[in-house]
């Protein structure tokens, strides 16, 4: 992340998602963070561990407030407990919702 100029304040996830607290400057482009960070860690991951490691073709980013840092960095690092609570498309459908973002069901996981 370092080479993107982006700082990882958290990351961690589960098999099938991954959830990424990220400082970005004034003058990232988000999509193009987003494609330059899945294309080095696919080569990271496939050099290193799975060959056949690919990501899915989309993307959630939500921004937050420095005051939720720490609640977002508890949030990351307990993500196997949290998702057998809670499955991760039910969870993202409910941030979408409370954040008013209108989305196509056929796209989510």
């Amino acid at each position: 992340m370092r080479g993107l100029r982006g700082v990882a304040g958290a990351v961690g996830g589960i098999n099938d998602h991954v959830h990424l607290l990220v400082s970005l400057t004034t003058s990232h482009v988000v999509a193009d963070f987003m494609r330059e960070l899945k294309k080095a860690s696919s080569v990271w991951v496939k050099d290193r561990h799975e060959a056949s490691f690919v990501w899915q073709e989309g993307y959630a980013v939500f921004t937050v407030s420095w005051t939720h840092v720490p609640v977002i960095q508890r949030y990351i690092s307990d993500q196997a407990t949290h998702h057998r609570k809670r499955r991760f498309v039910d969870e993202l459908k409910r941030l979408l919702d409370k954040n008013g973002v209108r989305y196509d069901h056929r796209y989510l996981l």
